[in-house]
């Protein structure tokens, strides 16, 4: 089924493993066939990936446009998630969605069930944050 492709003015696409960038005018065009494809705000790239979370996502991001590389790719995912699964047993039912979707070779799925991990990794790093600015304050008022 075809899908068609509207970007704004100077916004980015990788398709295909190309990185597309707009001109300075509305774009349309329809894709025909099907190719792995991400806009700007769904791409990460390397120096992004800087938790354990986001670099799960660079994995995955890596299998969908680098299939001659899934070896490789799926053996550095299941070590991060075993690392990630060790030291917070939460996102284990996470974990469980994205890998089932990896093995079911539905990388861009992936992906989308990736960023709820980063969610939760994001919820998790601001309630350790409040917490630890809490106690602060608690120890700072007393002598």
């Amino acid at each position: 089924m075809p899908l068609k492709i509207t970007l704004k003015p100077r916004e980015i696409i990788l398709l295909g493993g190309a990185l597309l960038k707009n001109g300075e005018h509305l774009t349309q065009f329809t894709i025909e066939n099907e190719v792995p494809i991400l806009r700007q705000k769904d791409i990460l790239s390397e120096r992004q990936a800087d938790t354990i979370c986001k670099k799960i996502y660079y994995v995955v991001q890596l299998m969908y446009f680098e299939p001659a590389n899934l070896s490789s790719h799926h053996k550095t995912f299941w070590e991060l998630v075993r690392m990630l699964s060790a030291a917070v047993p939460s996102v284990t039912p996470l974990i469980d969605e994205i890998g089932e979707l990896i093995l079911e070779d539905r990388y861009y799925q992936a992906l989308k069930a990736t960023r709820k991990l980063i969610a939760y990794e994001d919820e998790l790093i601001r309630n350790t944050h409040e917490r630890s600015q809490d106690l602060q304050k608690d120890t700072e008022g007393n002598p």
